[in-house]
C-alpha cells in the first residue's frame, strides 16, 4: 500500500469511529452523579450548639467546646456530638442547670407619655406595648413600671431571671430621674429628702438628690433604687410640691443617648452583659 493511501484510510477512520468518541469526553456536560435525596429539615428539632446559645449561656462556637467538653446533658445523657439536634420539648442541661430554648432578647423603650405600663388595659388606653410591637415575635414584658404620664427609659424582655435581678431592690439598680416641680425646691426640703422620709406605707430613702446645674432649682436629679409605685412623685408630695414632668434618664447603667422619645432599640451585646454583671 502507498503511503498516501495509507494516511487516506486513517483519515477516513478517524472520520468514522474516532471524532465520536472524542466528542463523548471533550464536549457536553459530564455524566451526572447519583446522590441521595436529603431528608427536610424538622422544624421541630434545633441544633444543640443553637439551643444552648439562645439559653443564653454562651455563643454557638462557645458552646461547641462545651458539648465537647461534656458539659451539656440531653434528657439525661451526655453529648459531645457535634452537629446533634434536639427538640424544644427535650430536656437540655448545662452543668446540670436545665435550660430553656428561648433566645433572650432585650429591646430598651424612650417612653412618651399617655401611655400606660401594662400589656392590655380593658379601658382602652394605650400601652407601651403598643409601641414594640414589632420589635420581636417574642412575648416581651416591661421590667418594672413607668406611670402613664412619667416618660423615659423603659426596658423589655423574656428574660425572667434578669426582670427579677432588675426589680428587686436587693440589687440596688441605679435609676435616675430628671423632675420637674411646680416651685423651686427649698435646700431645706432637699436636706429632709436626703435624710430620708417617714411615708405612708414606710420610710423611704434615695440615693443621691441633687439640683440640675444650670437650671432653675424646680428641675431636680433625683437617684433612687426602691421600686414601690410612684415613689418620685410620693416624695414630692409629701412636703407639698407637685411634679409637673417626671423623665426617667438612666436605668441600670442604660442611657437615652441617640433614642428618640416613642423609639427603641435592641441592647447591644455588651449592655447585656453589663446587666448580667449586676449583683
Amino acid at each position: 500500500m502507498a503511503k498516501s493511501d495509507y494516511n487516506r484510510d486513517r483519515k477516513s477512520s478517524n472520520r468514522a469511529g474516532g471524532d465520536n468518541k472524542r466528542k463523548q469526553f471533550s464536549k457536553g456536560k459530564p455524566p451526572r452523579k447519583k446522590t441521595t435525596p436529603q431528608k427536610p429539615s424538622n422544624p421541630d428539632e434545633i441544633r444543640l450548639n443553637r439551643y444552648v446559645a439562645n439559653a443564653g449561656v454562651c455563643s454557638r462556637r462557645e458552646a461547641d467546646t462545651y458539648i465537647a467538653a461534656g458539659s451539656v446533658s440531653v434528657n439525661g445523657k451526655v453529648i459531645s456530638e457535634m452537629g446533634y439536634k434536639v427538640k424544644r420539648t427535650d430536656d437540655v442541661r448545662f452543668d446540670g442547670r436545665k435550660l430553656n430554648p428561648e433566645k433572650k432578647e432585650y429591646i430598651l423603650l424612650n417612653k412618651p407619655k399617655n401611655f400606660i405600663t401594662t400589656t392590655n388595659d380593658e379601658k382602652g388606653r394605650r400601652t407601651v406595648m403598643e409601641l414594640i410591637s414589632s420589635a420581636s415575635k417574642s412575648r416581651l414584658l416591661p421590667v418594672g413600671r413607668l406611670d402613664r404620664n412619667t416618660t423615659g427609659l423603659l426596658l423589655f424582655t423574656n428574660d425572667g431571671d434578669m426582670t427579677k435581678k432588675l426589680t428587686h431592690p436587693t440589687h440596688g439598680v441605679r435609676k435616675i430621674y430628671h423632675a420637674h416641680l411646680d416651685k423651686n425646691l427649698t435646700l431645706a426640703d432637699l436636706r429632709k429628702i436626703e435624710e430620708g422620709l417617714e411615708l405612708e406605707d414606710g420610710t423611704v430613702r434615695v440615693d443621691d438628690i441633687s439640683y440640675i446645674q444650670g437650671a432653675p432649682k424646680r428641675e431636680i436629679g433625683i437617684e433612687i433604687h426602691s421600686g414601690r409605685n410612684r415613689i418620685v412623685r410620693r416624695i414630692f408630695e409629701h412636703l407639698g410640691y407637685t411634679v409637673t414632668k417626671l423623665d426617667r434618664v438612666i436605668f441600670a447603667g442604660l442611657t437615652k443617648k441617640d433614642l428618640p422619645r416613642g423609639h427603641w432599640r435592641p441592647l447591644t451585646e455588651q449592655e447585656v452583659i453589663n446587666l448580667g454583671m449586676i449583683k
